[in-house]
C-alpha cells in the first residue's frame, strides 16, 4: 500500500513542478487524479489496519467522492481553457510529465493488484484497476504535448475535457465496486 501512495506521491510531485512551467491543461487533469488517487491510499490503510469491512466501504465510498470532486475541477478549468486560450508551453517537459505519470500509475497498479489478489480485497482491486486506467490517461498528456507541436494548441483542453470524462467514468465503475460489495453481505 505505502509503496504504491509513494510511487504516485512522487509522480504528482513531479508532474506539479512541470504544470507550474507548462501550465498544459492536460497535465493538470492528470494530475489532479494522480493526487486523488495518491490519497485514496490512505482511507485504505486506515481501513486494513481496522480490520473492518465497514471501513473499507466507507473509504472506499471516500475515494470515489474525491476523484468525482477532482474531475469536475479539471474540467471547469479545461472549459474555461477553451474560450480564453494559453496554450502550454515547454512541450518536451510536457511530455516527460505524461511519462512520468504513466510510469507511476503503472507501478502503482501492479502493486495494489497483487496486494488486492492476496488479501482478497475488491476495493483494492479496484484501485489497482483504476491506477491500471489511469497509466493510459498519461499517455494522453504525452499526446497533448505532441498534438500541440504539432500546431494545434486547442488540443491541450479538449484532450483535458477526454481525461475528465474518463476519470467520471472510473468514478462510475468505483462506485460500483463500492456499493455491488455491500450487497453480498446482507
Amino acid at each position: 500500500m505505502l509503496i504504491s501512495l509513494a510511487v504516485l506521491g512522487l509522480a504528482a510531485g513531479a508532474q506539479t513542478v512541470i504544470f507550474a512551467l507548462s501550465g498544459s491543461v492536460a497535465l493538470l487533469a492528470d494530475l489532479i487524479h494522480n493526487f486523488g488517487d495518491a490519497l485514496t491510499a490512505v482511507p485504505l490503510s486506515v481501513a486494513f489496519l481496522m480490520r473492518s469491512e465497514r471501513a473499507e466501504r466507507t473509504a472506499g465510498l471516500f475515494v470515489v467522492a474525491a476523484i468525482f470532486i477532482s474531475a469536475c475541477v479539471a474540467g471547469v478549468e479545461a472549459v474555461q481553457r477553451l474560450i480564453h486560450q494559453s496554450p502550454p508551453t515547454h512541450l518536451w517537459v510536457l511530455a516527460a510529465a505524461g511519462a512520468i505519470g504513466y510510469l507511476g500509475n503503472f507501478v502503482a497498479a501492479k502493486v495494489r493488484r497483487r496486494a488486492g489478489h492476496r488479501l482478497d480485497s475488491p476495493a483494492l482491486i479496484a484501485d489497482g484497476d483504476h491506477a491500471a486506467a489511469d497509466a493510459y490517461v498519461s499517455l494522453a498528456v504525452i499526446a497533448s504535448a505532441i498534438v500541440v507541436g504539432i500546431g494545434a494548441p486547442i488540443a491541450d483542453p479538449l484532450i483535458g475535457l477526454a481525461i475528465t470524462l474518463v476519470i467520471l467514468r472510473i468514478t462510475w465503475q468505483s462506485w460500483n465496486t463500492v456499493r455491488g460489495h455491500d450487497h453480498q453481505h446482507h
